[in-house]
């Protein structure tokens, strides 16, 4: 397939970068402690000093690959799906979401939300970064707002970030994990202060799983 057809159909969404895929337990969030099956799209340009996942950020490292390839792989283990990055929403997540409600799906996304919303999903994580806020589709429609606290200055911009979300979004605060053992106390100590707020912790890497 020539180059300029591969582009066309990436930007359709009938292809994707696809980083990695597997079956894990989700670690984060909501929905910690349950087996979901990831797909991570590569291609990010918010550029987080702190991302844990930076070989996600150039998309052309990432093969890309037909989606329907992508959902096929995915059902086999879950019907709970979740897509991330990378930022999935750098590209067209119709299709994607499309075939995966075919198939039965629930659709998960992790987002920084800093692109147009597209896609049909059960359950948007929004996870806002100060270097590119979200789009308003996105505050209005998530279900999870989770900030990554990496010093006191994080907490200023959650509540910020608290008051654009609707009403029923569940709010988060996540220490960031190398600064872990400074900003747990300080985030224990907020949210029994603002207790609409809840501690997330990332599971999956005390658990030593992906």
């Amino acid at each position: 397939m020539k180059k300029e057809e591969i582009e066309q159909l990436v930007e359709q969404g009938k292809m994707l970068p696809l980083m990695e895929e597997f079956y894990t337990i989700q670690g984060e969030g909501y929905h910690k402690g349950t087996a979901a099956y990831f797909i991570r799209i590569g291609g990010c340009d918010v550029g987080c000093h702190w991302c844990d996942v930076k070989e996600s950020w150039d998309a052309e490292k990432h093969p890309p690959t037909a989606t329907e390839t992508i959902v096929e792989n995915a059902i086999k283990y879950s019907k709970t799906i979740v897509v991330t990055g990378g930022e999935p929403l750098t590209w067209d997540m119709t299709e994607l979401t499309n075939q995966l409600k075919d198939k039965g799906a629930q659709t998960h996304i992790e987002t920084s939300g800093a692109y147009e919303l597209t896609g049909i999903w059960d359950w948007i994580c929004l996870s806002p970064k100060k270097l590119k806020l979200p789009t308003q589709k996105v505050y209005d429609q998530a279900n999870e707002l989770k900030v990554i606290v990496f010093n006191k200055h994080d907490l200023k911009f959650a509540e910020e970030q608290a008051t654009k979300v609707n009403k029923d979004c569940i709010l988060y605060l996540q220490p960031e994990w190398s600064v872990r053992d400074k900003v747990v106390p300080m985030i224990v100590d907020y949210v029994m202060q603002n207790p609409q707020w809840k501690v997330s912790l990332q599971t999956h890497k005390y658990l030593n799983i992906p």
